[in-house]
């Protein structure tokens, strides 16, 4: 209860200074000048993005394209604070995303680390989806060997030697997956 009192403190200082706050997953708390603040729901679907070091560049050019196609993307580099218990935040990101995308390189595949960690516990994850939704997303950057764990239940997309090609099938089918789920939750007509 204390902290909760010190996060509403800190949120009402925000907003009286005329500073917007986002709250992640949650959603943002806007300044109005008639009521105080707004709140903004979020409701763009949440993108999480896995890579190794290596393919950084290419991990925050799909956070960037992800962004401005209106979805929420979630990336190490972007999302953790410094002095985050960064695993936990990793797995909650995981577990709470919509979308787990698999960047899968030469370098990913054979390289062991936190990437591996990530892939297994988002195929956990996966398990829980229902059957006809889609949430693992593996993606190759390059003509790596998608590992057979992976490649005999899930289908990838290349995002080379076209990239555009490539990334437009990934964009495509997270619509897809939207207006399925958007659908589904729809009340029937009486």
């Amino acid at each position: 209860m204390k902290d909760a009192r010190r996060i509403a403190r800190i949120v009402r200082s925000a907003l009286e200074a005329g500073t917007s706050v986002e709250i992640d997953g949650l959603g943002t708390f806007l300044p109005d000048r008639e009521r105080g603040f707004r709140f903004v729901g979020q409701n763009k679907p949440q993108v999480f993005i896995a890579y190794v070091e290596e393919d950084l560049e290419t991990a925050r050019e799909l956070y960037r394209i992800f962004e401005q196609r209106g979805f929420r993307p979630w990336l190490d580099k972007k999302k953790l604070m410094p002095g985050q218990n960064w695993p936990r935040a990793i797995e909650t990101a995981i577990q709470t995303s919509d979308y787990f995308v698999a960047c899968l390189s030469r370098k990913s595949t054979t390289k062991r680390g936190t990437f591996q960690s990530e892939l297994r516990y988002a195929l956990s994850c996966a398990e829980k989806v229902p059957l006809d939704e889609i949430f693992f997303i593996p993606v190759r950057l390059d003509d790596c060997i998608v590992p057979l764990h992976i490649a005999r239940h899930i289908q990838y997309v290349d995002l080379f030697p076209r990239w555009n090609a490539g990334l437009g099938r990934l964009i495509a089918v997270i619509r897809a997956q939207e207006r399925n789920r958007r659908r589904k939750t729809l009340p029937l007509a009486g």
